[in-house]
């Protein structure tokens, strides 16, 4: 064990966060701890770190287990470093042997024949190369580079920077430091998509243990081995990826429901008996025999739902035209940027876009343009009937400092009812006496999530939100993900969460050279084929670049899947390539049998399940639950393996 909690309580007044946990961080764990918002994860983490105390209980800590804790109460470090010197940092041994050799050396000089100076500057000249000194340099860049930063900004002080990038700086000098523990909470909140992307890459290699608070799902799902959820002051684990723990979880509590209403019906059935019989002579004994055996049994907990799934819904008040948007050469450029040069784009009624890209490439600039919020050169022509709303976390001055939250949204003129608007409110995190709350004391979030709540109202037919998911829990982003897949509107939307994104986008637009490039798909369709276009890419010789008389005249670029290769007429048969679909092909019929001999073993369980008489013995249901579990694991293993096998089979046939 690295660090842990051993049955520890803490509580802030009369509130629990967490009563009697207990929690050991192993080595090479990938953990991700989740939960609603409020229900203490952050907290949790300061306690790993001691900067809480526990009420009750105890945390424990290994002799040497050192640990690196990122958090948003970083930012209030400044310093006229350079962001390389900032993340160089971590080296602090390194650093402090190099100012030893250099004055060793200056002794050295001095005094050549001084046989203890040779030998302290030799062992430390082999001490920093043990330590591999020579390169950090050139590792702090690397993981610089990795987080998004150019080779002009490394020696930028890190005073210049913004609080988001300024994250990423102490998030590299964190990574440098490798510890033996990393606790990072929301790592990828100032992050793009290729930053994103390539922390996944280091932690997926990370030899330490990693605890992730984070409300990005396709972030968890792609780096994580363990949940820890916290739910109703108890830490409930998992063992398996984030897909694993929405399925787990769905079935633990269609169980524990099931086993509670079994057991009562039983208990009703045992109760009747006794209050008929405990006065009759002849049944006294076993009616009192009975109530010994209830009093003895170990009662199943009812599900409670914290929070329950409100439907999200979105009104549109009238139909736009075929065409909303059209941009003819538009160009927006500054002094110094230039982030589209006479770009063409057209969005269609029915189009669900994702404006992606790293940070700099002008997303969120791109936004405000459709927007008109942005001057620029060129033409954006508006289409018939285009009744707009536009979100940004920045754009809160509309807000009336005066009002009440739910003052604030009744105001749009929604005709929804006031329990209507607290309902919509509570899946924006505003619960209870919260919508009371002038808007003059709200945070920055919380200003944003009454903003996104009003475009939400405002039965527009045409959305444009810019990190709509910046400051709503996990629970939310799918509440606001489903609602937006079942919007008859058209939308564009700039965000880095990639569920979210996959969830709700049917088209993807790119700044690539000035220019918006459109793939006509999904997010996992858009991956795929950059992916395909990649390795094309890496298996041919370098092309010659086209002239920009030959770019003008080539035909906007709208991409679908790859042509299929022409077929080979005459082609000799690849034998090897033969045996190895058939060997798939047996291999997917022993799968799908192993499936079907799972799922019918299941069933047997479910019947014995189903029999009230099974929960009067607690060890033999405990059994019957975990071979439940068991089975349940195994397909979910089996129907991956299928997935994979299907796919090596459909890659071997197009060949």
């Amino acid at each position: 064990m690295l660090i842990g909690l051993q049955n520890v309580t803490f509580e802030f007044g009369a509130r629990a966060i967490i009563a009697d946990a207990t929690w050991h961080i192993q080595p090479g764990e990938r953990i991700g701890l989740i939960g609603y918002n409020g229900t203490g994860k952050s907290t949790i983490l300061k306690l790993l770190v001691g900067q809480y105390t526990p009420s009750k209980g105890t945390v424990e800590k290994g002799k040497d287990t050192s640990i690196g804790y990122l958090h948003q109460d970083l930012l209030s470090f400044d310093t006229n470093e350079t962001i390389t010197e900032v993340a160089l940092g971590a080296f602090e041994r390194v650093r402090a042997l190099e100012k030893e050799i250099e004055a060793l050396g200056i002794e050295l000089e001095a005094n050549p024949e001084d046989n203890d100076l040779l030998i302290k500057y030799t062992d430390a000249l082999h001490e920093i190369d043990v330590l591999d000194g020579y390169n950090i340099q050139h590792k702090a860049e690397e993981v610089l580079h990795g987080l998004g930063f150019n080779s002009e900004d490394l020696a930028r002080p890190y005073k210049e920077f913004s609080g988001g990038w300024r994250m990423r700086v102490l998030l590299t000098k964190m990574i440098l430091q490798q510890p033996d523990v990393l606790l990072l909470d929301e790592p990828t909140n100032h992050l793009d998509l290729p930053s994103i992307e390539w922390l996944e890459k280091y932690l997926l290699h990370y030899k330490g243990s990693v605890v992730i608070v984070s409300h990005d799902k396709y972030f968890l799902n792609k780096m994580v081995n363990k949940i820890v959820e916290v739910y109703q002051q108890q830490l409930n684990f998992y063992t398996g990826d984030y897909e694993y723990y929405e399925v787990e979880k769905e079935q633990r509590v269609e169980i524990q429901q099931r086993a509670f209403e079994n057991q009562q019906d039983y208990i009703r059935q045992q109760e009747r008996f006794i209050e008929r019989f405990k006065a009759k002579a002849s049944k006294a004994a076993q009616a009192q025999s009975i109530q010994k055996r209830l009093d003895r049994l170990d009662v199943i907990e009812d599900v409670q739902i914290e929070r329950p799934n409100i439907k999200i819904n979105f009104a549109v008040d009238k139909t736009p035209g075929k065409v909303l948007v059209d941009l003819k050469g538009v160009t927006k450029r500054y002094p110094t940027l230039t982030i589209v040069d006479n770009a063409f784009a057209e969005i269609e009624r029915g189009d669900k876009i994702a404006l992606i890209g790293a940070n700099g490439k002008g997303k969120s600039t791109m936004l405000r343009v459709i927007a008109g919020m942005e001057t620029f050169e060129g033409e954006r022509v508006w289409g018939h009937n285009v009744d707009e709303s536009f979100y940004a976390q920045h754009q809160l001055e509309s807000l009336n400092l005066n009002n009440t939250v739910l003052e604030e949204v009744q105001e749009c003129g929604s005709k929804k009812t006031d329990l209507e608007l607290r309902a919509l409110l509570g899946c924006f995190l505003f619960s209870g006496d919260d919508v009371e709350k002038r808007i003059k004391v709200l945070s920055g979030g919380e200003k944003a999530r009454v903003a996104l709540t009003k475009t939400i109202i405002s039965k527009a037919n045409f959305l444009m939100l810019d990190e709509p998911t910046n400051h709503l829990d996990m629970h939310s982003v799918e509440l606001l993900a489903d609602a937006l897949t079942k919007y008859d509107g058209t939308l564009i939307l700039v965000s880095h969460d990639r569920f979210f994104i996959s969830k709700t986008a049917n088209k993807i637009w790119e700044i690539e050279d000035h220019k918006i490039v459109e793939f006509k798909g999904n997010y996992k369709e858009w991956l795929e084929w950059k992916e395909r276009m990649a390795k094309q890419k890496a298996a041919q010789p370098e092309a010659p670049k086209a002239t920009k008389e030959e770019k003008k005249s080539a035909p906007a670029a709208t991409y679908a899947a790859a042509p299929a290769k022409p077929a080979e007429s005459n082609a000799p048969i690849d034998k090897d390539l033969q045996k190895q679909i058939q060997k798939l092909q047996k291999a997917l019929a022993q799968i799908e049998h192993n499936i079907d001999t799972l799922k019918k073993e299941k069933e047997a369980l479910e019947v014995q399940m189903a029999d009230p008489t099974i929960y009067t013995d607690v060890s033999k249901f405990q059994v019957i639950e975990k071979n439940y579990h068991d089975k349940n694991a195994l397909i979910r293993s089996m129907n991956k393996e299928y997935e994979m096998a299907f796919n090596d089979l459909l890659i071997l046939e197009s060949k």
